[in-house]
């Protein structure tokens, strides 16, 4: 269901039509520039991957629109577990603010979508990573109660 956010901004769940405003949020930062390819050589891996997600109930993507543009986004993941007496928790990846609508409170109330998600899921944990480079990230996190409980590794294949 979407969420209305100072009667401009709207939460949603992605949708295909979306795909290239996404694709160019996670590109719009160091990091990204150096991770995501250029759409034209991977556009079919970003659109196989987006189809997985879309078919997949224990994934979504939301999205904030002004209108008809994409200006932030987030992937979330319910994931069932075995650890915490079998708790699901949720995984938060991705999130995006576009720089020119940072500031807004804008990430905050597409977190606090997730985290209600992840409630009516069932989830006991909600978690994320970001990386360490990222400090404005870390600190935009901690200020929403997360904390930096667990070093996290990555293998990249």
């Amino acid at each position: 269901m979407p969420l209305t956010i100072n009667e401009q901004y709207e939460v949603c769940t992605a949708q295909r039509g979306d795909l290239d405003q996404i694709i160019a949020l996670l590109s719009d930062d160091p990091l990204g520039r150096v991770r995501e390819q250029s759409m034209a050589t991977t556009r079919s891996d970003y659109e196989a991957a987006f189809a997985d997600i879309e078919q997949s109930s224990d994934n979504s993507i939301l999205v904030i629109k002004l209108a008809d543009a994409v200006i932030g986004c987030a992937q979330i993941t319910i994931i069932p577990n075995l650890t915490f007496t079998g708790a699901k928790r949720c995984q938060i990846e991705g999130v995006r603010v576009s720089k020119d609508h940072q500031g807004r409170g804008l990430g905050k109330q597409l977190i606090a979508y997730a985290i209600d998600h992840a409630k009516g899921e069932g989830c006991k944990i909600v978690q994320l990573t970001s990386n360490n480079s990222r400090t404005s990230a870390l600190e935009f996190y901690e200020k929403l109660g997360f904390e930096a409980s667990h070093t996290g590794f990555k293998l990249y294949l």
